[in-house]
């Protein structure tokens, strides 16, 4: 567990000792750090280096679309329309606690080129909220089941060094939490922006399934093999 006061208090599991690579995976709304930990075991890893993957969980906070409801949250959600009644402040917030992980990572000796972001829902948009605007190269960008927050914004705040970071982004057909259709707009604003985006839908809702955790092997894999 982290022990700095000023860092999110986060689950940590080493594939090998020494890690050469870490792995920063965001929850989504309501979770905890807890909640992505057993995809690990079901990841195929093979030919990876040493993965520290770091499932922090979010601060608590009430929740206007949930009546207010405390529960850990990245930022809030003001309504089903997420686009156009965005949390600004709490969206830059988590995006400082996030960059301060992936600085204590940096300071145990992974360099940024070897950090990726991942996250699902809420953590998706937090990925992405905080890799292109990072100065640093990071290693890669794992977004599932979300959206890019703040899109007005993004063409002036991205940051030119994580122009070639390799996106992955994966959704499902059939999510009523987050619509695909939310998902395809922001895989097309990030390519018309130059990024480099793999993309994959699935016959599933919001959620996580077989197909999809045999392409996230296959992408770190490929990533880091």
């Amino acid at each position: 567990m982290s022990t700095n006061p000023s860092l999110l208090e986060a689950i940590e599991l080493e594939t090998q000792p020494n890690p050469a690579v870490a792995v920063i995976w965001l929850h989504g709304l309501g979770a905890d750090g807890s909640d992505f930990v057993p995809i690990v075991h079901e990841l195929d890893l093979r030919g990876c280096p040493g993965i520290r993957f770091i499932f922090p969980h979010a601060p608590t906070m009430p929740v206007t679309i949930n009546g207010g409801y405390v529960m850990r949250a990245w930022y809030d959600i003001m309504g089903t329309e997420i686009a156009r009644t965005e949390d600004e402040s709490g969206l830059r917030a988590s995006q400082r606690a996030v960059e301060m992980l992936i600085q204590r990572e940096i300071s145990r000796g992974i360099p940024a080129k070897r950090i990726i972001l991942a996250g699902f829902s809420q953590g998706c948009a937090m990925t992405l909220q905080t890799g292109l605007r990072h100065p640093e190269k990071l290693g890669g960008m794992l977004c599932l089941s979300g959206y890019l927050p703040l899109f007005a914004t993004i063409a002036a705040e991205s940051h030119p060094v994580n122009q070639e970071t390799p996106i992955f982004m994966a959704h499902g057909r059939m999510d009523p939490v987050i619509p695909i259709d939310r998902a395809e707009k922001s895989r097309d604003l990030l390519r018309s922006l130059g990024y480099t985006v793999e993309w994959h839908d699935y016959a599933m809702p919001h959620s996580v399934c077989p197909e999809e955790i045999g392409d996230i092997g296959r992408w770190f894999q490929k990533l880091l093999g």
